[in-house]
């Protein structure tokens, strides 16, 4: 947690094409994405002052937006370069950057079609929050009660503000009851994310993760894929049942926030963090810093 809130941080926020002082970056209380959700964003992080995969978040966070039904007045290579001034402008070297983009004040009603598409971004301090020895204790989680919608009720693999609401609900109850996070089922009641990572668990030396298709197919997720991969690590993406995690050996969720971190706890069932995943904590930790 920031130590002061985050409107009264110090720096510069680059808005719709400016870059302007921390306190000045301001939106009007009558913003439609505000009101009615339409708003996408981005979570990186910096290390060494470099963008981990800013290519990557830039186009999905073009197409979040598309999937919202509105189009960022922005190039990939436009924001690339954004991003990369804030961060140095601000003087860090490992943060966290926050692109994110709204519908503006020009129509206060469910149709908004001629309202002005803002775009914004801010970084700020974020070293990394766990050294390996912390982490391999391993996180518990609780079981959520709110589960990810069916894809065609919502624009599921859009990073919309509006789809977290229930990740706040769940990851706030979680905390609550002493644990550090919540896993959450599909629509379906199968095994699909946490609030804010997704999961993974081994059987056997082989990891096995929920398919991606009624949530986001996260970069850090893709990316623990591909370092599994050169590990000569059998990676199955599959339907996964709450019934089964009585099975599995190890777990661990990853994202932005939380790179790689094992799990020790959900709800009833109980891990033993090991080789596996502190292999991938190590793996990940050279490529961002690559």
């Amino acid at each position: 947690m920031a130590s002061v809130p985050f409107d009264q941080m110090q720096g510069v926020i680059w808005l719709n094409g400016s870059l302007v002082d921390w306190q000045d970056a301001k939106i009007h209380i009558l913003s439609h994405g505000l009101h009615y959700g339409g708003s996408v964003f981005e979570g990186e992080r910096a290390y060494g002052g470099k963008i981990f995969k800013s290519r990557q978040h830039s186009e999905r966070f073009l197409k979040s937006a598309e999937y919202l039904d509105f189009q960022i007045p922005y190039t990939v290579d436009e924001l690339i370069e954004a991003k990369q001034l804030v961060v140095d402008k601000n003087g860090f070297k490992n943060c966290y950057v926050r692109p994110v983009a709204w519908r503006g004040s020009e129509m206060m009603a469910v149709a908004a079609q001629m309202a002005k598409i803002h775009t914004a971004i801010a970084v700020w301090d974020w070293p990394s929050m766990f050294d390996i020895n912390t982490k391999m204790k391993g996180i518990k989680l609780d079981i959520a009660e709110y589960r990810r919608p069916d894809p065609a009720t919502a624009p599921s693999h859009s990073k919309a503000a509006g789809l977290y609401m229930i990740c706040t609900i769940s990851k706030h109850k979680a905390e609550r009851k002493g644990y550090a996070d919540a896993m959450m089922l599909d629509w379906q009641g199968r095994v699909a994310e946490c609030t804010g990572a997704n999961i993974f668990f081994t059987r056997d030396g082989v990891l096995h993760t929920p398919i991606a298709d009624c949530f986001l197919n996260g970069i850090t997720r893709q990316t623990v894929i591909e370092l599994a991969s050169r590990r000569g690590l059998e990676v199955v993406e599959r339907r996964i049942m709450p019934d089964e995690l009585a099975s599995f050996n190890e777990c661990f969720i990853c994202g932005t926030g939380a790179e790689v971190t094992p799990v020790s706890e959900i709800g009833p069932y109980n891990f033993a963090p090991g080789n596996i995943s502190r292999t991938l904590i190590e793996d990940y930790t050279a490529e961002v810093n690559a």
